[in-house]
């Protein structure tokens, strides 16, 4: 049973981040003009219109070359196969491993999914702190960036020297 719920757990981690990634997306299209920027916080937050056809932080951006989507979309379905596997094979780790891994996948998804129908993904969370700026990015990526922190967790908590008990 406690498998189960499990399972339900993480099919509702998944679907809360493909769905709110997408409606965020969504939103950011519909509401803003490509290139436009509406300061949320001064000093700290932009809403950024962007779109990205390369990967984190603009790599490949510049890249016509035909084989630059076709590619980011095989590797991405990659991912997300040997993900599920870890996860239906019970080799994801602990609960934090399990979690962090489900995470992970939802922001796959949801990059995939526009790759797949725009040929590119969608960017609108632009922060800044005084002169450092970090890329613009989306919900999807910051359900990997905290997914992959997880799995860290996980990993750093196991291996750490466990003390002898008196």
């Amino acid at each position: 049973m406690a498998a189960a719920v499990r399972s339900g757990w993480l099919a509702a981690i998944f679907v809360a981040v493909v769905v709110a990634d997408q409606a965020s997306k969504f939103a950011v299209a519909k509401f803003t003009e490509p290139g436009s920027l509406r300061v949320l916080v001064p000093g700290l937050l932009n809403l950024t219109h962007t779109t990205n056809p390369g990967v984190a932080f603009g790599l490949l951006s510049d890249s016509a070359a035909p084989w630059r989507a076709p590619l980011l979309i095989g590797f991405g379905l990659t991912v997300m196969a040997l993900i599920v596997w870890l996860l239906a094979t019970d080799r994801a780790g602990g609960a934090l491993g399990c979690c962090g891994m489900t995470l992970i996948l939802g922001g796959a998804a949801g990059n995939l999914l526009d790759r797949l129908s725009r040929r590119s993904v969608t960017d609108f969370l632009d922060f800044h702190l005084g002169r450092y700026h970090w890329y613009t990015f989306n919900l999807a990526d910051s359900a990997i960036v905290v997914g992959a922190g997880l799995v860290l967790l996980e990993l750093w908590r196991d291996r750490r020297p466990h003390r002898a008990q008196a």
